[in-house]
């Protein structure tokens, strides 16, 4: 009967604990606008804010609360643009990186004083800092672009998840040129009142336009579209029909007027010499400008790879412009029921997007108790707090993808828990055992039972791989019989 108290009272004890320590980081979560998550949804993000919505695309952002528990808080938006579709010339009081999830890109910006222009594809990952002015531009004819990002709130003015500071517009959104007095504006733009009002109150469609394809290109959009040699070419027709043009007019035009003429000649021949000494100079800007390259995501091997997924991290020794922002990225698929083992960010908070499939996420707090344990879906948005140990699992049905941001850009080395070359296998010894209370030979036989490593099976995981080899190892078989059948004659 004593025991049985004893127990009783261990068991009521350990159970205020869990609740006191589920209770406290509750309180941190909650102390920031009012956010009350419920238990089973404390680390997803859901409190979503839609900053942007034309008909040409939208912009949300999915806002990250935590409090003390939180080393470095991210905000993480999407971008949905329509084909032909451009997201207007503005600035931001927040470092800005993206990752295109689909479709192509342009991103122009200003980089000392010089217009850099880059192409984007399925996968690269571009920064974009704070207070650089840029435009996006979707170029497909017939794709969506949809386009991932991290903003960094530590910059943010505070105001809202971030500012934008409109350079183009015109009614609606309102260019921050428009603020400035009349007078002052023609001043600066030495243009009439009367035309900088066309300018300023014609564009009223929102942040994200359609470009305009039913109108005309005009002739100098259709030069431009040129390649070097065409161009050249067309330069010269234009010079020549020009003077051909001069050589038949009157010869009683009067002194003004011929001088006229000879000026228009020779800024036509400026024309064509600086149009293709700027090309060459532009050859050595791109040069200059290699460090705003961007890095494709699907383009590098895995960091690590078996039977049941893979993942690949960027950092700022991969590409060095993460490095000004302290931000690494990863991407992970974990195949049908398999498991990303338990493990511990020893270095960064980790904020993750469900891409594909579905499957279950376990945080862990500080007091071995569980902090959140939940199904995860396509679009759903988790982080996990630097230190808090977690796992996730695919489900039966299907792999599970996700990529993701970290709030570090070094090399983040996670410590994973369990597994071949887990933290207790590296440890393993009497000390190990002892803190267990159980024997070494007990600790080594439980610890060493785990071949895999990183990513690890279930038995529906185990199932599904083996089910796959077979197949591979039936189709390679079954190859060698159809040719000697004569099946296959017509290859």
């Amino acid at each position: 009967m004593a025991n049985r108290t004893t127990l009783l009272v261990l068991v009521l004890v350990l159970c205020h604990g869990v609740a006191m320590t589920m209770g406290f980081w509750k309180k941190e979560m909650e102390k920031e606008q009012h956010w009350h998550p419920k238990p089973d949804k404390l680390f997803l993000m859901q409190h979503l804010k839609r900053m942007v919505k034309t008909d040409a695309g939208e912009m949300s952002v999915l806002e990250s609360f935590g409090g003390r528990i939180m080393d470095r808080r991210l905000n993480i938006g999407f971008i949905t643009m329509e084909p032909r579709s451009l997201f207007i010339p503005q600035y931001l009081d927040s470092t800005f990186i993206i990752f295109v999830r689909s479709g192509e890109a342009k991103v122009g910006f200003v980089y000392k004083s010089k217009l850099v222009e880059k192409h984007l594809k399925m996968g690269d990952v571009y920064r974009i800092p704070s207070g650089s002015a840029f435009y996006l531009v979707n170029t497909m004819e017939d794709q969506t672009l949809h386009i991932i990002s991290s903003i960094d709130p530590a910059e943010s003015m505070g105001i809202s998840v971030f500012q934008s500071f409109f350079i183009g517009g015109g009614a609606q959104p309102a260019s921050i040129l428009s603020g400035f007095e009349p007078k002052i504006i023609e001043t600066a733009f030495n243009v009439s009142g009367a035309e900088l009002k066309k300018i300023f109150t014609r564009q009223h469609e929102g942040p994200i336009v359609h470009l305009d394809s039913s109108r005309p290109s005009s002739i100098w959009t259709k030069f431009l579209q040129l390649n070097e040699e065409d161009k050249l070419q067309h330069l010269k027709k234009m010079v020549e029909d020009w003077e051909e043009h001069d050589d038949d007019d009157d010869v009683d035009d009067d002194e003004e007027e011929e001088e006229q003429q000879q000026q228009t000649r020779l800024s036509w021949r400026k024309l064509l010499e600086s149009v293709f000494r700027n090309e060459k100079k532009e050859t050595k800007e791109k040069v200059a400008h290699k460090s705003h390259h961007s890095c494709n995501l699907y383009d590098r091997k895995p960091d690590f790879k078996n039977d049941y997924g893979w993942s690949v991290a960027l950092d700022g020794s991969d590409y060095h412009p993460l490095k000004k922002s302290g931000i690494g990225i990863y991407h992970v698929t974990l195949s049908a029921g398999s498991m990303m083992a338990p493990h511990v960010n020893p270095r960064a908070t980790e904020y993750g997007i469900v891409l594909k499939g579905s499957g279950r996420i376990q945080i862990i707090f500080p007091n071995g108790s569980n902090a959140m344990d939940t199904h995860i879906k396509e679009g759903d948005v988790f982080f996990v707090p630097r230190y808090f140990p977690f796992c996730q699992i695919a489900s039966r049905n299907g792999p599970l993808e996700f990529f993701g941001f970290t709030t570090s850009a070094r090399k983040n080395r996670p410590q994973f828990l369990v597994g071949a070359t887990s933290l207790m296998r590296t440890m393993m010894g009497p000390e190990l055992a002892t803190a267990f209370g159980v024997s070494e030979d007990t600790m080594k036989r439980v610890v060493n039972a785990q071949h895999e490593s990183v990513i690890l099976p279930t038995p529906w995981a185990e199932q599904h791989a083996h089910n796959a080899k077979q197949k591979k190892k039936e189709g390679e078989t079954r190859l060698p019989k159809l040719i000697r059948n004569g099946v296959i004659m017509g290859f």
